[in-house]
């Protein structure tokens, strides 16, 4: 996944994910670690039937894209690991607790501007809703 997400946006202006075969994903692999080409084949394969990458045909190749970026993958998982946990409130304190100041102001900010988007609780705070029980459609 390193391999595809490192790899430059096209065009240029990011609209569109990049894209990579597989014989440029193994060069780029052989870098770190040779590894053998039917290696790189079956790995691609696993992640597309994971949904973690979409194959395009082109041509009598096939080209690799990440169904999503870094960030959104990371963001799964984190969203993910606080559901499996009995107390998500005790993590999100630890994790707080941990990271720098600058990643602190990042949080402090996302947080402030969503509290000012309408229709959330605490713009509307007769909407709030106790925490784990929040409205459903």
């Amino acid at each position: 996944m390193e391999v595809l997400w490192d790899l430059p946006a096209s065009p240029p202006d990011g609209s569109a994910p990049a894209t990579a075969t597989a014989r440029q994903i193994a060069e780029r692999l052989a870098a770190r670690r040779p590894l053998a080409y039917t290696t790189v084949l079956t790995v691609l394969h696993r992640l597309e039937r994971k949904r973690l990458v979409r194959r395009l045909r082109e041509g009598r190749a096939h080209r690799y894209a990440p169904v999503a970026s870094r960030e959104a993958y990371v963001t799964q998982l984190m969203v993910e690991a606080l559901g499996g946990v009995s107390d998500p409130g005790a993590v999100l304190v630890r994790f707080a607790e941990t990271v720098s100041s600058e990643e602190a102001e990042v949080l402090r900010r996302a947080l402030q501007a969503d509290d000012t988007t309408p229709g959330t609780p605490a713009a509307d705070p007769g909407n709030a809703q106790p925490p784990g029980q929040e409205r459903r459609p």
